[in-house]
């Protein structure tokens, strides 16, 4: 059997992270992730990132990937790619299969001291008649589409949703070449930054406010070629006369995200439920350790954020591993990861600076206080 100090499940911005930050302090790190090539939501964002120099303003996402990769290498983390954690069972054992279904599979027993689980979220879907016909799809598949993979999804799309990610994946998709020839949001108002929607307006891309997509309509081939939008009342149900017919030969679907927690189920971690987090998420304390010791999560498997947050929250787990290891100090990693909930804390102001409790917080706070867990206290600032 092998065995391991650290096994992280997911090479996105938070196992990359944490995988980084245990490596430092000397511990022997294995990151696990099914796709071909490391780095997870980063190498799909082009577009340059928000917040403070020390969150990397201005540098686009593909490069902090580059930048995150290249300091894992240096600092002798190992990653399997196209390989899966098929079990996590108690003890810390680590079920993986590593192997495409093209490839000789083989599943392997890995024996973790420490586990973190860094497996992000899933899109969420809108089900409309129509909506498994092919050209319907995720906003991030046809993100990774155009920016990873370099093939249009389509010649004309419609995007359902008006959030941050189906507007940047709009303007996206504009950029390769594609004609997104209508934005649809069952909501009155846009759910994303003003910036975002300004700039694919100023792009001529007609918002449709208070409707949604009714019906994908397909080709002799079951593809689609037409999409029917109406108007939606106060309780979001389509209004009858308000058809409109769009040509169209994709539909990409920008409803939210949900945290991919199937992992942490199997080793019954607590749960709570959140709308704001995107739904269930494993309660955790301030070192992003479960309430099943020796079991870490950080990025949105914990609830939905950005990237931002998902690098800082993979940073304490990774120091939290080595620290529990006794491979980093108490004094030194006590004030590593302070500097980092400062970091976080500025992710997580309110309007005007103003600090307010973010949603995790808030809902942790309320669920420890009804517990009384002492080892799952949360850190809470201001």
């Amino acid at each position: 059997m092998i065995e391991k100090d650290v096994v992280i499940v997911g090479a996105g911005p938070a196992g990359l992270a944490a995988g980084i930050e245990a490596s430092k302090a000397g511990a022997n790190v294995l990151i696990i992730d099914l796709n071909i090539k490391p780095g997870g939501q980063l190498f799909k964002q082009i577009h340059k990132f928000f917040g403070s120099s020390a969150h990397r303003s201005g540098t686009r996402g593909m490069d902090i990937g580059m930048l995150l990769l290249r300091e894992a290498e240096e600092n002798g983390v190992e990653i399997w790619l196209k390989s899966t954690v098929i079990g996590l069972f108690p003890g810390n054992k680590v079920a993986v299969e590593k192997g495409l279904e093209n490839e000789a599979k083989e599943v392997v027993t890995i024996l973790a001291k420490k586990i973190i689980v860094a497996t992000g979220a899933s899109e969420n879907v809108v089900r409309f008649k129509g909506w498994t016909k092919p050209g319907v799809m995720g906003a991030g598949a046809a993100q990774t589409m155009i920016n990873v993979n370099h093939v249009k999804p389509g010649e004309k799309v419609v995007m359902l949703g008006s959030g941050n990610v189906g507007l940047i994946v709009s303007y996206q998709l504009m950029q390769a070449g594609c004609d997104v020839v209508a934005l649809v949001e069952a909501a009155p108002k846009i759910g994303g930054y003003a910036v975002h929607a300004a700039k694919i307006r100023r792009a001529g891309v007609p918002i449709y406010m208070k409707h949604t997509i009714i019906e994908a309509i397909g080709d002799e081939t079951d593809c689609v070629k037409e999409v029917v939008i109406a108007e939606v009342d106060d309780k979001f149900q389509p209004i009858s006369g308000t058809e409109k017919v769009i040509e169209a030969d994709c539909v990409a679907i920008a409803a939210g995200l949900k945290p991919t927690v199937e992992l942490t189920r199997l080793l019954n971690c607590e749960f709570t439920f959140n709308g704001v987090f995107g739904g269930f998420i494993p309660l955790h304390n301030k070192n992003m350790e479960t309430s099943v010791e020796g079991v870490y999560v950080a990025g949105d498997a914990t609830g939905v954020e950005e990237a931002n947050t998902a690098l800082e929250e993979g940073r304490i787990a990774g120091i939290a591993a080595a620290q529990s290891l006794s491979l980093i100090a108490d004094k030194e990693a006590e004030e590593k990861k302070d500097a980092i909930w400062k970091r976080l804390e500025m992710l997580r102001l309110g309007p005007f600076g103003e600090r307010r409790l973010s949603a995790k917080e808030v809902v942790l706070a309320e669920y420890l206080n009804k517990v009384g867990m002492p080892q799952a206290e949360i850190k809470l600032k201001g």
